[in-house]
């Protein structure tokens, strides 16, 4: 008789009242075959019992936590979103202060300077070095330049420089992007060309001189190569600033069909690539300007086509006088005023948007200042200087990072404003605050020691000066 196991995890079902002439209702004992082992019934897997369990419902009274809106993969939570949620994605793809420019679509302004860029590579055969302050967009700009290489079939090598850069490092990367099928001495047919090999794999093992790099790219044929070093102000390594300058030397005497584009944090081309005298004629130096007022309105209507928001004309023309030309504060402030829009469930940016932007990209800039910074910085307002340091911040962003005496006229006027700024730029130079650079020829020039701090100043001015013009209407009325 087989012998048949309950499920010991199932509870029994209470036993039903006997019923008179039930036998039909009784099954005959199950016949099993001869030699058949006869198993047990199984228990079900836990993951079918943890199934059966029921979810206990949330809590009332618990206050959720946020949640992410939308998927790594960028997709949205349909449950957990609306439309706004989908304006919100398109939006920090159109204005993106933390990242360059990428994509040819939202590239604004800057045309002139692109096409002389390519102009020089192409018709002279220059090597290039782009310099200027923080924020003024030339990772944007050497981004334009490497995808309008590639649309030319130039090989482009791009790298972003860090602290331990140097020579042999970054020139073997460089090296192996070019495939071997381009070098006289091989060809596409060869064994090596076919098996994918680079201009990596014939370099000495071990180190290598600017020389012995150039005498390989002379080998070169057939296409050209740009070699685009970013952030090549945070290099360290003096030798590595020697051997690059030399490097250029050689690439230009032997009319080699290798450039390099070198863009870094500078006041000058002197302060990113040494012994400059020799290489001068092989060199354009391009200081890369700040955005005329037409560009900055350029750069909102093409982040209005893309995320789907429209600024009013009060809060477009705001930004404008806010932004001073630079991509990095029109980008930002677009940015935080697009979401305080979209928090308030509009499509419409108006200038209380802007307002309220301010006052979180002010909260963002203090979190980057030195603590002693801001410490002096208060302590100047509560002195009553507030105005004078928000004019000052004004003359430098104006000018590009570094000012004169004169740009605060430019910014104030002939006011006693402007002459009490004048006063303070001793002051602050004596303070640490302002870096003071004598140049041959020309008066001294002035530079704020931290980058962020000009934008700090200039947006608490702004900010002040909003705040009391939407003051001024209630009092009227008032009165």
């Amino acid at each position: 008789m087989a012998v048949k196991f309950g499920n010991p995890f199932k509870r029994k079902a209470p036993k039903a009242p006997k019923v008179a002439n039930s036998t039909k209702a009784l099954k005959s004992p199950t016949r099993t075959k001869p030699g058949r082992e006869v198993r047990p019934e199984v228990a079900p897997a836990l993951a079918e019992l943890f199934a059966q369990q029921s979810i206990d419902p949330p809590v009332r009274g618990v206050q959720s936590l946020p949640r992410f809106k939308v998927t790594a993969a960028d997709q949205v939570d349909r449950q957990r979103s609306d439309r706004f949620t989908t304006l919100r994605m398109k939006l920090r793809a159109a204005f993106t202060p933390s990242q360059p420019v990428v994509d040819r679509r939202m590239f604004a302004g800057r045309s002139a300077v692109l096409g002389a860029m390519i102009g020089s590579i192409e018709d002279q055969k220059l090597h290039l070095v782009i310099y200027g302050p923080r924020g003024i967009g030339k990772t944007s700009l050497v981004h334009m330049l490497s995808d309008a290489g590639r649309e030319a079939r130039y090989i482009v090598h791009y790298s972003s420089c860090g602290a331990a850069s140097n020579f042999q490092e970054t020139f073997r990367a460089a090296a192996g992007e070019i495939p071997l099928r381009f070098h006289s001495a091989y060809g596409p047919t060869t064994e090596e060309a076919e098996a994918g090999s680079t201009f990596a794999d014939v370099l000495p093992k071990g180190a290598f001189s600017p020389r012995q790099f150039g005498d390989l790219c002379t080998k070169l044929t057939g296409t050209r190569v740009l070699v685009v070093l970013d952030e090549f102000d945070r290099a360290e390594d003096s030798t590595f600033r020697r051997e690059l300058a030399e490097l250029i030397k050689i690439l230009s005497d032997r009319s080699v069909r290798v450039q390099l584009v070198i863009a870094g944090v500078a006041g000058d081309i002197a302060e990113l690539v040494e012994h400059i005298p020799s290489i001068r004629r092989n060199v354009l130096a391009v200081r890369v300007p700040l955005m005329a007022e037409e560009e900055t309105r350029e750069m909102m209507v093409m982040g209005e086509r893309a995320s789907g928001l429209t600024f009013d004309p009060i809060a477009r023309d705001f930004l404008v006088r806010i932004a001073s030309g630079w991509p990095y504060i029109t980008s930002l402030i677009c940015h935080h005023a697009g979401l305080q829009a979209i928090e308030a469930s509009r499509t419409t940016v108006v200038a209380s948007d802007i307002s309220s932007a301010l006052e979180g990209s002010l909260h963002e800039l203090a979190g980057r200042l030195a603590k002693s910074t801001m410490l002096r910085v208060e302590d100047l307002k509560n002195a009553g200087m507030g105005k004078m340091l928000s004019i000052l911040a004004g003359a430098a962003l104006r000018a590009g990072g570094e000012f004169e005496l004169s740009d605060i006229d430019a910014v104030a006027g002939k006011t006693a404003d402007a002459a009490g700024a004048k006063r303070l730029v001793a002051q602050l130079a004596g303070d640490r605050l302002l870096v003071r650079q004598q140049e041959e020829g020309s008066g001294a020039n002035y530079s704020f020691v931290e980058d962020g701090l000009p934008a700090y100043l200039w947006f608490q001015g702004v900010q002040e000066d909003f705040m009391a013009g939407q003051k001024e209407p209630s009092r009227a009325s008032n009165g």
